[in-house]
Formats: C-alpha cells, structure tokens, sequence
C-alpha cells in the first residue's frame, strides 16, 4: 500500500508566509483607497508607534501612504512619503512570483542574491542615510508643537 505524505516542510511553511506577507502588503492600500479612508492620509494620526509616542518617524513611516498614492498614479507624492514606497510594490510582486515559482518547481531560485550580506549592508546603510535626512527635514520645518501635535503627548 502506498500512502503519501502532505506534510509540508519548514522552508514550505517560509515561503508561504512569505507570499501571504507580501500579497497583504500589496492589498492594504488597495482597501484604504475602496473604503474611501486614502481622504485624509495627509491629517491623519500615524499608527506608528514611534511616532505616536515621540513625535518622529520611524523609518518606515511612509510607506502606507506612499503605496496609496503610487496606486492612484502620483509617482511625486508617492516619492514624498517614502522613497521605498514603489519599491515595496516591485519587491512584492517579484516575492510573490519568485517563492510561488519556487514551491511549484521544488527549486531554489536567486538565494545567493537575497542573502547577500553585502546587499544587505547597503541597503540598510541607505535607509539609514535616507532616514537621517528625513529626521533633519521634519526637524526644520516642523516646530516642537507640531512635533507634539503628531504624537499622543499633545
């Protein structure tokens, strides 16, 4: 008797989550733009938890807003909200299609790439600097009380 084993591994489980990770990333502001809730992006209080308590973002704060607007097509205040923001739409899609092709063929595609160290240092020196900036640029035009204004302090 032959019996078959629907047992999914770990590395599976990983990739799975990771195309669930990244197609929910992709459908948010798709459902923030439906719902009408995309109206006041621009006054609205950050859920960010950072910002909330000290007034700063953190660097992913953003990127929401800069995936609506990318959707509804204005690539300059979508750039304005975070510079990651159409790259997080890029990254999602080739994540989705990559680990999907991944599980269909049992086969490992671009692993020297994705756990390049070297990769990873750059980019996340890039954020770094990306994010410095923009801390320098909200402190200049942002005065101690919009500061507290935008966080929970107000």
């Amino acid at each position: 008797m032959t019996s078959i084993n629907y047992t999914i591994n770990t590395q599976s489980k990983r990739k799975i989550y990771g195309i669930i990770g990244a197609f929910i990333t992709l459908i948010v502001p798709f459902f923030l733009i439906y719902f009408g809730q995309n109206t006041h992006l621009e006054t609205d209080q950050s859920l960010c938890p950072l910002k909330m308590l000290s007034g700063f973002p953190c660097p992913g704060c953003g990127i929401t807003k800069s995936l609506v607007y990318f959707y509804e097509g204005d690539l300059q205040k979508s750039l304005y909200y975070h510079i990651f923001g159409p790259l997080v739409v890029a990254f999602c899609i080739a994540t989705i299609v990559v680990l999907s092709t991944e599980l269909i063929t049992q086969k490992e595609y671009f692993t020297k790439l994705l756990f390049n160290k070297k990769l990873a240092y750059g980019l996340a020196i890039f954020l770094a600097t990306y994010h410095f900036i923009r801390i320098i640029y909200f402190i200049n035009n942002n005065s101690i009380d919009d500061i507290l204004q935008q966080s929970i302090w107000k």
